[in-house]
């Protein structure tokens, strides 16, 4: 009787692909698996990314293959010359490469159903190792393959996300095998507001490398991700100490916090306004439009975010917002008095309840001892109440970074504030703000 199959303990990603090893295309399909499989209760131990070169593919799949109990590649199935990922799986497997009948009537049927007839290159498409099996791929041409690699479960899966994610649901999934006295439990608690340091400085010795549950920190474009994993025996003691761990990480991070899960800052703007009845406009220079698309790609945002405007000339901030010429030639475009006058006239011409203004200098050119580029003033409006008069909050930045970088601040800046506005939440520096202290004089 042969033993029973073990588990898959410690996976492995290998991305297949001279784009990206020579960095022409961003890797997302090594993420997204990692996420999905760490829900599912198996740890990814490492990924590896490979060019279009066979020899280095099998080295790469074999060493693979021999630390980790499941192999999960990408890429490397299309028809072309430099998809190799067959042919390196063949060899990593001692096999030959055999036509698989099946697999070709399916090409040739997804043509038919096209109305064209299968190219002749994609033939090879069909092609497996002897003792591999076919994954079937409704949404494309490139089938997938399964195939003992040692004593590793290696799936090679097609490279493009909306292929790769329905063939992984269908065949990785079932497929896996958990480690029954493992558990795997993963939170992430995202913030914005304070820095990487400061939020580590505020965690403590919650950040201790020993602990378990375990809490690191990840910072990308002004967000602090704090990510919380317990990994060890099962039972409700694992969800009480993972539990006990988010507590103390909301009280120390307080208000800065904006979602626990997926949720966007920008999303959380939008629901917080949509639960308050609030609504909001937006009025950009420098960021061209980036705050109205973020604000836009949440789903239902229509039920707050009423539009917005791009005003990047002097004349466009006179003509559609009513910025006073006085300010623009006192005080500048750059400048708070602009930034309030845009924000304010925004909100007066749509009839919002919030509005929120960007104008600055992303560079590379246009700047000043007073203003250097990376000086962006945001300014939040919010319509009084019962005849109360209309309060603003408008402050001063100076962001490091290349034109791209300034602006992708700016955006998760005003959002930032917008998010503090709708919740009505307490006053606090963010990341950036300077003190608008000097008198100013001309743009």
């Amino acid at each position: 009787m042969s033993p029973a199959p073990r588990p898959h303990r410690a996976a492995a990603i290998l991305s297949v692909g001279d784009e990206f090893t020579l960095g022409q295309k961003l890797d997302t399909n090594a993420q997204w698996l990692s996420r999905r499989l760490t829900d599912l209760g198996v740890r990814v131990r490492e990924h590896v990314t490979v060019g279009d070169d066979e020899d280095e593919h099998v080295r790469t799949l074999t060493r693979l293959a021999s630390s980790a109990d499941l192999l999960i590649s990408t890429g490397g199935l299309g028809p072309t010359l430099d998809d190799l990922t067959r042919s390196a799986l063949a060899r990593a497997t001692h096999d030959d490469l055999i036509e698989d009948a099946d697999a070709l009537a399916e090409l040739r049927r997804w043509y038919a159903s096209r109305r064209r007839v299968m190219p002749e290159v994609n033939r090879v498409q069909a092609l497996r190792p002897r003792r591999a099996s076919m994954l079937a791929n409704p949404a494309g041409t490139a089938p997938g393959l399964r195939a003992l690699v040692g004593a590793a479960d290696v799936f090679c899966l097609p490279g493009p996300p909306r292929e790769m994610m329905p063939m992984f649901e269908s065949f990785v999934v079932p497929a896996l095998r958990a480690d029954p006295d493992r558990l795997v439990l993963t939170r992430v608690i995202s913030a914005v507001g304070l820095g990487e340091s400061a939020v580590v400085e505020r965690l403590g010795e919650l950040m201790r490398r020993d602990r378990n549950p375990l809490v690191g920190t990840t910072a990308s474009g002004g967000v602090v991700a704090c990510r919380v994993r317990y990994e060890g025996p099962p039972g409700p003691g694992a969800h009480r100490d993972l539990d006990d761990i988010l507590a103390r990480v909301r009280t120390a991070l307080g208000p800065a916090i904006f979602s626990e899960g997926d949720e966007s800052l920008a999303s959380s703007v939008i629901q917080g306004a949509i639960a308050r009845r609030l609504t909001i406009t937006c009025a950009e220079s420098c960021t061209g439009g980036g705050l109205g698309h973020a604000l836009t790609a949440v789903a239902g945002s229509s039920a707050a975010f009423l539009g917005g405007f791009i005003t990047y000339s002097n004349d466009l901030k006179q003509a559609l917002l009513g910025v006073p010429p006085d300010i623009l030639l006192d005080h500048g475009a750059v400048s708070a008095p602009c930034a309030r006058a845009m924000a304010e006239g925004a909100r007066i011409r749509t009839g919002a309840d919030l509005a929120v203004a960007i104008t600055g200098i992303a560079g590379p050119g246009g700047g000043s001892d007073r203003k250097p580029v990376g000086t962006v003033f945001v300014s939040v409006t919010l319509s009084g109440t019962h005849g109360a008069a209309c309060r603003a909050d408008t402050r001063r930045f100076l962001f490091a970074g290349d034109r791209a970088s300034v602006r992708q601040w700016a955006v998760l800046t005003a959002l930032a504030m917008l998010r503090r506005a709708v919740e009505n939440l307490p006053d606090a520096p963010l990341v950036g703000e300077v003190p608008d202290d000097s008198p100013e004089a001309g743009p």
